[in-house]
């Protein structure tokens, strides 16, 4: 009975609604929904304080709050998080760069042993290369990135292998007793090109060892080496 007389109630607010024109400041919907809320007992949430503008008047039509813009905290943590992302990627870039350094040093010993005559005067002429001595068929390595000149027999050195490198730089390896490269062949630091022999003009098995500058000058191979901390494994 309650639930038919709410119902009643609100069809004759309903209908009275129809009769009753609104005023020239409402919308028809709005008068005859808030018309049937009131006499169906409904409280409608939109007339609750909450929503309410200053001086208790609704907020004009239309119009929306506006929201204070932030303190930059947001655009503190984009930025932030962006330097943290650049400096993860420069480190592994020189992660992968030391890794790839110690797999391709740019510039190793040529071989292991003890040395027995270094570059200069020697019995009336001048010694050209870092004699180093060792057991025959000890490793003898190129000590930098290079493309193979010669690889076989050499007047003097029974057999040779000449090696030019990326920056000029030609390096001499004599007396070897095995080449393991050809002619025209790429090879890398630390990459063994022949075995230590007693071929040629020798007095026991070593590698003599020559550097000559791009512009044909020959240096000192132990003072080129030292320079660039390439003396390991080898005793003077």
């Amino acid at each position: 009975m309650v639930i038919a007389a709410v119902a009643t109630g609100a069809l004759v607010a309903a209908a009275q609604s129809v009769s009753t024109p609104p005023t020239s400041h409402e919308n028809v919907s709005h008068v005859a929904a808030d018309r049937l809320l009131t006499a169906s007992g409904i409280q409608d949430p939109s007339r609750s304080g909450r929503l309410l503008g200053r001086g208790g008047q609704p907020p004009a039509p239309g119009v929306l709050p506006i929201v204070p813009a932030g303190d930059g905290d947001d655009l503190d943590d984009l930025a932030k998080g962006a330097r943290m992302a650049a400096e993860r990627a420069a480190a592994e870039a020189a992660r992968m760069a030391a890794e790839e350094a110690a797999r391709h040093p740019a510039v190793v010993s040529p071989t292991n042993g003890i040395v027995t005559s270094s570059f200069g005067p020697r019995w009336g002429s001048t010694h050209y290369g870092l004699d180093i001595a060792n057991d025959i068929g000890t490793p003898i390595l190129a000590v930098m990135d290079g493309v193979v000149l010669d690889s076989g027999p050499a007047s003097g050195f029974g057999l040779w292998v000449r090696l030019r490198h990326d920056d000029g730089t030609i390096t001499v390896y004599g007396h070897i007793d095995r080449t393991l490269v050809e002619e025209g062949q790429r090879v890398s630091a630390g990459e063994q090109i022949a075995d230590m022999g007693n071929r040629g003009f020798s007095t026991g098995p070593h590698l003599h060892f020559e550097v000559h500058s791009p512009d044909g000058e020959k240096l000192s191979p132990q003072a080129w080496l030292e320079k660039r901390a390439a003396m390991d494994g080898i005793v003077d």
